[in-house]
């Protein structure tokens, strides 16, 4: 079998040490794991010995790593052969090597699910010419699914394979796997899911003569030209979907209506829409309308909102709290606040939605204290935030995050000035500022999400308590409250994963 490249291979030593890790990991900080692994036919032991075999040997010639296996007296099973290629989930020699293995073994079969096991372990390392020879063995065996279409087209089509993802069926089709479109719109799927949109189109139309593609492939191709940005191509799919007599399915006119929303051009979004209400009113349903209100409220379009809103009421469609909380903010946004909090108050389980639309809109009325009061509420509900309820609020009191400077030095400027002022040389950080100004650098403005992120451990549980101590010493209650909260949660988060482990 032709094989592409030979990579240069770690100390075995490392590997091993590796495996070893993994498995004391495994027993230690996940008893179920390994309560599991007990009970299981897979002996964690064999399976270490099998692999560091496979990774000591595996450019040894095939009758010594053959001896060297069969020596470890490991029991072969499917679960064995999975285990095995989990272990090497980018490496495809010592898998390779294990199957030629195996096929030495009279009393064990191949099944579907060990063979793209495999697929996939060689997709992932790139030897085309190996994957494409498996493939044709699964083919041969009769043992090729939807999953193997899948992974061979991921593969094929990440690799530039073009004219192979087309050969694909062909070669299928003659081991008894006739065309269907089944495969074929799980494949485009698969490929659109992957941003390899062009590609799932290429593959398309090069099988037009043999598969035809219905209304689910041409949806298909159209929420992925719609997640790629390609409005263009995603409109000429449209049209011919339109033309060869399917009708568009309501997720993808909404892909299509989210994609103009996104790219600002909001009045061929509504003439979509109000399309949809003149000939398919049936088929709008409560989605539908959580979009277009949702970024009618965004455009500050509240008066239109509140139409489409009443249209729902009367279609007796319920509202949800993701509607709900996007009609709060465009109200806040249009400075509404009494009918904002009318809103909230006639919703009977308020969830974390709603309370970001409020406090979204508060922090733009710069009404941070209020904000910090709905915070306060929504903790006392029993909803509990998330990093974008702080990461909002700390926007709110302290400004916006900023953006990173035109010059790779202006990270290392910051932190230097930091060191200075840290170290109470106040006169050098002035002037290291000022020739940074002259150098006509912006300097960014701190980043409230790295902080938390770097901070969400235990030296910030530490942090946070010590910091909401001393803003509440000098009078800033809410900020106090955001920290606090946010250390508490961390503790929280530390004291329940401590618990897991102990138990």
């Amino acid at each position: 079998m032709i094989v592409r490249q030979t990579r240069t291979l770690p100390q075995p030593h490392l590997f091993i040490n590796l495996l070893l890790l993994r498995f004391s990991t495994t027993e230690s900080t996940h008893p179920q794991l390994a309560s599991f692994s007990s009970s299981s036919p897979v002996n964690p032991a064999h399976l270490l010995r099998v692999c560091t075999i496979l990774y000591q040997q595996q450019n040894s010639p095939e009758p010594r790593l053959h001896s060297s296996l069969r020596a470890s007296e490991f029991q072969l099973t499917h679960e064995f052969f999975l285990q095995v290629c989990n272990s090497f989930p980018y490496s495809w020699r010592p898998v390779y090597r294990f199957f030629e293995f195996t096929q030495s073994d009279p009393h064990f079969r191949h099944s579907s699910v060990s063979f793209n096991k495999m697929l996939d372990v060689i997709g992932r390392s790139r030897n085309i010419d190996l994957f494409w020879g498996v493939l044709n063995e699964m083919g041969r065996r009769r043992l090729v699914n939807d999953k193997s279409f899948r992974i061979a087209l991921r593969t094929l089509a990440g690799a530039r394979e073009l004219n192979k993802c087309v050969e694909l069926f062909h070669a299928m089709n003659g081991y008894g796997f006739g065309y269907s479109l089944g495969s074929l719109n799980k494949g485009v799927e698969t490929l659109c899911g992957n941003r390899l949109v062009d590609e799932a189109k290429f593959l398309v139309f090069k099988l037009k003569d043999w598969i035809r593609p219905d209304g689910v492939t041409y949806r298909c191709l159209i929420q992925g030209f719609c997640d790629v940005g390609n409005l263009i191509e995603a409109s000429k799919m449209w049209n011919l979907m339109v033309d060869e007599g399917f009708e568009p399915e309501i997720d993808a006119v909404e892909k299509m209506m989210e994609t103009l929303f996104k790219m600002n051009r909001y009045d061929e979004a509504l003439k979509l829409f109000q399309a949809m209400r003149f000939k398919r009113m049936g088929d709008l349903g409560l989605s539908t309308y959580r979009l277009v209100i949702r970024w009618m409220c965004k455009r500050d379009k509240v008066s239109q909102a509140y139409v489409v809103f009443e249209e729902m009421h009367k279609r007796r469609i319920q509202a949800d709290n993701l509607t709900l909380g996007s009609l709060v903010y465009g109200l806040l946004a249009r400075g509404r606040v009494s009918e904002a909090y009318k809103v909230v108050e006639g919703i009977e389980k308020p969830d974390i939605s709603v309370f970001h639309g409020l406090i979204k809109g508060l922090l733009r009325l710069r009404r941070a204290s209020e904000a910090t009061q709905v915070f306060r509420e929504m903790i006392n509900r029993g909803c509990e935030p998330i990093m974008h309820t702080y990461i909002m609020l700390l926007q709110g009191h302290l400004g916006k995050r900023g953006r990173k400077g035109s010059d790779p030095l202006v990270n290392f400027d910051t932190i230097f000035v930091g060191g200075l002022v840290k170290a109470g040389k106040l006169l050098e950080a002035t002037e290291y500022v000022e020739r940074t100004m002259k150098r006509g650098l912006e300097v960014p403005r701190f980043d409230y999400n790295k902080f938390l992120h770097h901070y969400s451990n235990e030296e910030g549980v530490v942090m946070f308590e010590e910091v909401g101590k001393k803003l509440r010493e000098v009078g800033l209650v809410d900020l106090a409250d955001i920290f606090q909260r946010y250390g508490e949660k961390m503790a929280t988060r530390d004291r329940r994963r401590n618990r897991a482990i102990d138990s």
